[in-house]
């Protein structure tokens, strides 16, 4: 990359940053998720929109060298990954005791009972699944990807929710963020499986099955181990006097832990994204008392820088990526919104009922397990990556992810502010949820908005 090609890509990342921040900004000030705003600013300086009022302002920030444009990549990855990991060290006791019968019935009512019944739909040729796939895909692992599409919960968006309307230490919040963490563990396998399918090109019978089979039960060893061993390793690693990178530089010894988690997953064909997730869990997972302090520092600073630079830029460059040209379809777009959000609201309903809630606590635990945020947009942007899908349904996935993010907010600050319980059998205000504040100074990072 030469000097003036280094100083054009400076300038393009100097204006992201500003826009996203400007934007999201303003988003919070209206109560809205700060994705919104983040996407925004993409979508403003995008092709879209930029580029049709000002092409030479446009080409100027985005037509830049082959080497500064593999450099924004990587730094969409890097945001990508470093997302996956704030929100896997957000994971930590959140099955309690109380919820457990509930979270079954969540996990296989709601998310079984979706994902089985998008499959259905599809193998009686009730999805057009042609108008789906990228040109790399397959349309049964298009199939798979829309399962996973509408059964999705965004922990990141709900956490930051919960954080802002104060009711982090609540059983209601102890339900949604336990069931979203196994149900996200679930569908990032399932992801993986369909990412299978797909590499498996022309593949088929016996040679299809195993080489799925293969990549899948791979995947299962590499979770086991990350979510069983690894944290338990990590923390005796951690109290070593050996450990002279812990010692040196704790950020650094943390940073080295993830991009670990992340080669050995590309060795083993493992989603790098799931891999950053379980990365962070491993990190914090079960750590108590005064080691989580001496963890919490290096931890929030990561955060901090993560979600004050790498992560904005992310969403961003998710918005910047849009299609709103020939390619976009607003059937796909509205067909999609409504259907996916009616069968999630049913399933999640039905599963709530079956658990023993009824009345508003029905539609409290549907509105919020429908939130798609972070997590929907992020496996848009893989699939569409990998060719998996096409440009007009990863442009609804987005903009799926992003209005029921809205709708959740607006809800559960609609049901507080007419003083209204959360969970009408355990009211908030007298539940005493024994939770330990999270990572860094609040169980969010204050940038947290996806």
């Amino acid at each position: 990359m030469s000097a003036a090609d280094f100083g054009q890509f400076v300038l393009t990342i100097a204006a992201l940053l500003a826009a996203v921040h400007g934007l999201g900004y303003l988003a919070e000030r209206l109560k809205q998720p700060r994705i919104v705003g983040e996407i925004l600013a993409g979508i403003l300086l995008g092709p879209f929109v930029l580029k049709l009022l000002s092409p030479a302002g446009y080409s100027h920030l985005f037509g830049f060298s082959a080497s500064a444009n593999t450099a924004l990549g990587f730094l969409y990855q890097l945001g990508l990954i470093l997302l996956m990991f704030c929100s896997g060290a957000e994971t930590r006791r959140l099955l309690a005791k109380e919820n457990r019968k509930q979270t079954i019935w969540l996990i296989t009512v709601a998310d079984i009972g979706s994902f089985v019944f998008v499959l259905a739909l599809g193998y009686f040729g009730l999805i057009p699944l042609d108008r789906l796939t990228g040109p790399l895909g397959r349309p049964s692992a298009t199939l798979l990807i829309v399962a996973i599409a509408v059964s999705v919960t965004s922990i990141p968006v709900i956490s930051r929710i919960f954080w802002d309307l104060g009711i982090m230490r609540t059983r209601f919040v102890s339900l949604m963020l336990g069931y979203a963490v196994l149900e996200d563990i679930a569908l990032w396998v399932a992801l993986a499986f369909a990412t299978a399918l797909a590499k498996s090109g022309p593949a088929t019978g016996r040679h299809l099955g195993a080489t799925v089979l293969s990549h899948v039960i791979t995947t299962f060893i590499y979770m086991a181990v990350a979510m069983i061993f690894m944290p338990s390793i990590l923390r005796w690693i951690g109290k070593r006097r050996w450990n002279l990178l812990g010692e040196a530089s704790p950020v650094g010894y943390i940073i080295f832990i993830l991009m670990a988690y992340c080669a050995i997953a590309a060795v083993m064909d493992v989603n790098l994204q799931f891999a950053a997730l379980l990365a962070g869990y491993g990190v914090v997972g079960g750590i108590k008392g005064t080691e989580r302090e001496r963890v919490a520092i290096p931890v929030d600073a990561i955060a901090k820088v993560s979600f004050g630079v790498f992560v904005p830029i992310y969403f961003g460059l998710v918005g910047y990526k849009l299609v709103f040209g020939r390619q976009f379809s607003w059937a796909v777009l509205l067909v999609f919104l409504f259907a996916s959000s009616a069968i999630a609201l049913a399933t999640k309903g039905l599963a709530g009922r079956l658990g023993g809630f009824k009345g508003l606590d029905l539609m409290n635990i549907s509105m919020t397990a429908n939130a798609r945020g972070g997590p929907g947009i992020v496996l848009a942007s893989i699939c569409y990556s990998a060719g998996l899908i096409n440009a007009a349904f990863y442009t609804a996935l987005v903009i799926t992810a992003v209005l029921t993010s809205q709708a959740c907010g607006a809800w559960l600050r609609w049901v507080l502010g007419k003083g209204l319980p959360l969970l009408s059998s355990n009211p908030e205000e007298t539940w005493p949820l024994p939770t330990e504040p999270a990572v860094g100074t609040s169980p969010v990072p204050e940038e947290l908005a996806a």
